[in-house]
């Protein structure tokens, strides 16, 4: 199926409906603080709640596959129905999965998550290039084929990131500025937005993170971090300089 490209789509909601990604996490402690049972059925209810109050009104959705997969078979259905009606409602989904492998591997992975008639298939997924970006490949060619877009993982805000993502590659860059710069590649010449992202955690400033080039890539900077995590509009504004109007922050908890 021919499509608008995941970064003119993106682009054309953050404008209308203005940027903001609301992640879709129900761990345990989520569902038991809505009074809800920690298994399928009440994964369902919280999800497709979220999903019913706010897919209409966000620009995107971005559900935490791990939190379904542990319920098993049941808790992938549901991740289905929430794909499904997240984007009947009119929201980019952006499946976290944070998926990252090598090739025949990572072309089922890419089958599954940007593949035309998938039903785990959104508008976009979460990768990791930490295997070498050119191993997310086969993902990125079926994304930009289908029309779907791709974050990888550049900067994040888990404590351990700093130890790889800030180490020096041969060339003198950080391992992260190679990610950056490798996404810019992919998104050269696009308009308004390439449809390759990357996940900049919005709590890096406080850990020495903003020595990056962020406003080259000429994708979507999808922004996790604000609100329980402790970011604010300020954050912001530190971390992602001229490149903030690229910025998608996420908020989830």
């Amino acid at each position: 199926m021919t499509r608008e490209p995941f970064g003119a789509r993106l682009a054309a909601l953050t404008a209308a409906r203005g940027p903001l990604c609301v992640g879709i996490d129900p761990h345990p402690g989520l569902l038991t603080s809505w009074g809800l049972p920690d298994d399928a059925t009440g994964l369902e209810r919280f999800a497709l709640t979220v999903v019913e109050a706010l897919a209409g009104t966000v620009a995107a959705l971005k559900p935490q596959a791990a939190f379904f997969e542990r319920h098993g078979s049941r808790g992938v259905a549901v991740l289905e129905r929430v794909v499904a009606e997240a984007r009947d409602g009119g929201a980019a989904v952006i499946v976290d999965a944070k998926r990252g492998d090598i090739g025949s591997t990572m072309a089922a992975y890419a089958d599954a998550y940007a593949g035309d008639g998938s039903p785990l298939a959104g508008d976009a997924v979460t990768a990791s290039p930490y295997l070498g970006f050119g191993s997310l490949r086969p993902l990125l060619d079926l994304a930009e084929k289908t029309g779907r877009g791709v974050f990888v993982l550049a900067l994040t805000t888990n404590p351990e990131g700093p130890q790889v993502q800030h180490a020096r590659a041969g060339d003198g860059r950080t391992v992260a500025q190679t990610i950056l710069d490798a996404v810019a590649a992919e998104n050269a010449g696009a308009t308004p937005l390439g449809s390759v992202g990357v996940v900049v955690g919005a709590t890096i400033g406080r850990a020495g993170g903003t020595a990056h080039s962020l406003e080259r890539v000429n994708g979507p900077l999808l922004a996790p971090g604000i609100g329980a995590q402790g970011a604010s509009a300020a954050d912001l504004r530190e971390v992602f300089g001229a490149a903030l109007g690229d910025v998608l922050p996420s908020s989830s908890r």
